[in-house]
């Protein structure tokens, strides 16, 4: 083994882990994205259960806000991302109809 590739080695395995860390936070903010449109039409319908729920179960550990206004129901969804890039916050937001309108 000779001294360039030891020094090179520690930087491709750097390079690698944050390519998988950033597919993560892709797939977080996905997650995020379908979990807020799910509870946003759950909302909209008047099961306010159902949308806690969707949340939960596509989402866990993400923090909801639910807005309302004008026939509109929006819903937030926020949590940090995991791994090296756990101090970047991650959110998305889902509207739907209020009530079938």
């Amino acid at each position: 083994m000779s001294v360039e590739f030891a020094v090179v080695l520690p930087v491709v395995a750097l390079v690698l882990t944050s390519l998988v860390a950033a597919v993560l936070v892709v797939d977080a903010v996905g997650r995020l994205e379908v979990a807020a449109a799910t509870a946003a039409r759950a909302y909209g319908r008047g099961d306010d259960d159902a949308g806690l729920a969707a949340v939960a179960q596509l989402a866990p550990g993400a923090d909801v806000t639910v807005h309302r206004g004008d026939g509109v129901v929006c819903v937030r969804a926020e949590r940090g991302a995991t791994g090296p890039f756990a101090a970047v916050p991650l959110g998305a937001t889902g509207c739907a109809a209020e009530a079938g309108r």
